[in-house]
């Protein structure tokens, strides 16, 4: 069952998959806005979060059962 805090974690997660995804793209283009550090920083940050917030929501919701 979705509860407000799985829904709340299944959007940082979406948030974070997108930013990831985008930091690749960005690193591909061979000139990232933000500078390669920055854009790499935001790209390491951005997959264990959106990892960690998709299992934390799916665990919330299987305890929400």
């Amino acid at each position: 069952m979705l509860t407000v805090k799985s829904g709340l974690l299944l959007g940082i997660s979406c948030v974070s998959g997108i930013s990831a995804v985008g930091s690749v793209f960005e690193l591909a283009s061979g000139q990232p806005d933000f500078g390669q550090l920055t854009t790499g920083v935001i790209l390491a940050a951005s997959i264990p979060i959106a990892i960690l917030s998709f299992y934390l929501a799916v665990q919330d919701a299987k305890a929400g059962q």
